[in-house]
């Protein structure tokens, strides 16, 4: 595998990496029901949408990240990464 798409994988793996723990952090330190009862309210209240956008949040700190550090094709992964959750914002809010 080329050094290019390698970078690419890796940014569109931590970018999944850092959506999941933005979704943990929200549903543990952020919402004020247990972890159990706020997941039983974004699937009775079908929020999939709204929660995976506000999870995509840390996506944006590690974008700039590597653009900081010039990893542009690791940042390309991670913006990658961001439209594919933005379309399943989509998809979901469609549903």
């Amino acid at each position: 595998m080329g050094t290019i798409k390698k970078d690419i994988l890796i940014g569109v793996l931590i970018s999944i990496f850092a959506t999941a723990a933005g979704i943990f952090l929200y549903l543990e330190y952020f919402s004020r029901y247990s972890f159990n009862e706020t997941l039983e309210f974004i699937a009775d209240g079908k929020l999939y949408g709204k929660v995976l956008s506000l999870a995509a949040i840390p996506n944006l700190f590690v974008f700039f990240i590597f653009i900081k550090k010039k990893q542009d094709h690791r940042a390309k992964g991670v913006l990658l990464a961001t439209i594919l959750t933005a379309l399943a914002t989509l998809i979901l809010k469609f549903i």
